[in-house]
């Protein structure tokens, strides 16, 4: 079996690392870094905002089982793309919404997609999402993966992870495991 990676950042990795890995096809999903120029980013230089990196998620999946495209779709559900270095509460460049291609097919795919939402004005406000090609991917700490699934009752998975779960639980119900 082939794999493909997507990568994508839109605010905490936590919240995009749980929807993603409800969906058939996806295969593993890891919490990490991307986007910056720093080497070896942690969590706390990415979380002061000099290293120029995004929280992402970097998503293994069977493209015969799952489409960029519907990733793409799911990536879009779970964020909002028209705030400008923020979801909710979180804010700074690492929360950023960014899109990391790995082939040109991605990149066109991501740049049609994003052109097709701003054509059909599916958002109120302007779409922010950079998209750009990953140049490396750091994997976040430890604690950091599988975090929604092993902090489910933390007060902050509750609030914020929890409703983007529920939300893709309804939204794409046909397409999870």
């Amino acid at each position: 079996m082939r794999l493909d990676t997507a990568v994508f950042g839109g605010g905490c990795f936590w919240c995009l690392e749980a929807v993603f890995k409800m969906i058939k096809g996806v295969k593993k999903v890891e919490s990490g870094y991307a986007g910056g120029s720093a080497q070896d980013p942690t969590y706390q230089k990415v979380c002061s905002g000099t290293t120029g990196h995004a929280e992402v998620v970097r998503i293994h999946y069977d493209p015969e089982k799952v489409s960029y495209r519907l990733l793409l779709e799911i990536f879009f559900a779970s964020h909002d793309p028209t705030t400008l270095n923020r979801q909710g509460n979180d804010m700074g460049t690492q929360y950023r919404s960014i899109i990391l291609y790995t082939t040109p097919e991605q990149e066109k795919a991501a740049r049609d997609y994003v052109q097709e939402l701003k054509d059909d004005k599916a958002y109120p406000a302007m779409i922010v999402t950079e998209v750009e090609p990953l140049e490396k991917f750091y994997m976040g700490e430890d604690y950091h993966q599988d975090y929604f699934a092993n902090n489910e009752r933390a007060p902050y998975c509750r609030s914020v992870v929890s409703p983007k779960v529920n939300k893709a639980k309804n939204e794409f119900k046909a397409v999870l495991k």
